[in-house]
């Protein structure tokens, strides 16, 4: 699944995305309102795990109004700090879909996600991946090309999942270093380099067509266009 935390807190924030990274999950974090209502407007998620309280003027419930005014049915788990009843009812009639207080279990936080992810159909759509004729099924983990299986370690799987879920957009080893192996590297390091030239050898194998692609100076990007360099 590829799911949106929003949360101001660093250390609660490094708690979660850890823990859904870990769980095989791509993460990606906002640490405000504004940046957190641009990534879910803006781009696809199966989950939001949204926090309550912001900073600034967009907190949670201003969030979840704005992306329901506007249509977005993405699930929504609502962190709070606030645990009294009104508190919860004001956040599910706000357009949240469940709601969690602080402090909490992160086993019960995941339980809540994947509830949150098979009660919906937006989100059983992104279980499979497709780019050209490389097919990935997120849930069992099988990745295939035509007729052929590809085996992939776990961490190829990540990257590869993230290469999928931006296809045909330029993502630089930052961001990858970020959503794969949530850490912050040298930025020397070729860590990224090494993983993507393996990844290439399983998907490329017996000359197929290239869909690993080098956007020098940049990084890289996943594409079925022959037109992309």
């Amino acid at each position: 699944m590829r799911i949106l935390v929003v949360e101001d807190n660093e250390r609660v924030a490094r708690f979660v995305t850890r823990g859904l990274r870990e769980s095989g999950h791509t993460v990606d974090h906002a640490a405000n309102g504004r940046d957190g209502l641009f990534l879910a407007a803006s781009e696809r998620f199966d989950v939001i795990v949204l926090d309550r309280m912001l900073p600034g003027n967009i907190d949670g419930l201003a969030i979840i109004e704005a992306l329901r005014k506007a249509g977005n049915r993405t699930p929504i788990l609502i962190l709070s700090a606030l645990d009294g009843v009104d508190e919860r009812i004001r956040g599910l009639r706000s357009g949240g879909d469940d709601y969690l207080t602080k402090p909490f279990a992160f086993g019960e936080l995941l339980a809540r996600v994947d509830a949150l992810s098979r009660r919906s159909g937006e989100g059983d759509a992104q279980r499979t991946l497709q780019v050209a004729d490389l097919r990935m099924d997120v849930l069992s983990r099988r990745v295939t090309r035509g007729n052929r299986a590809i085996t992939l370690q776990p961490r190829e799987f990540k990257l590869l999942e993230y290469l999928m879920r931006h296809a045909n957009q330029v993502v630089t080893r930052t961001m990858l270093l970020e959503a794969v192996w949530d850490y912050n590297f040298d930025p020397q390091t070729n860590v990224v380099d090494v993983h993507i030239s393996k990844l290439r050898q399983k998907i490329e194998l017996d000359s197929e067509r290239p869909l690993v692609r080098t956007v020098r100076n940049a990084g890289y990007m996943l594409s079925d266009d022959d037109h992309q360099k």
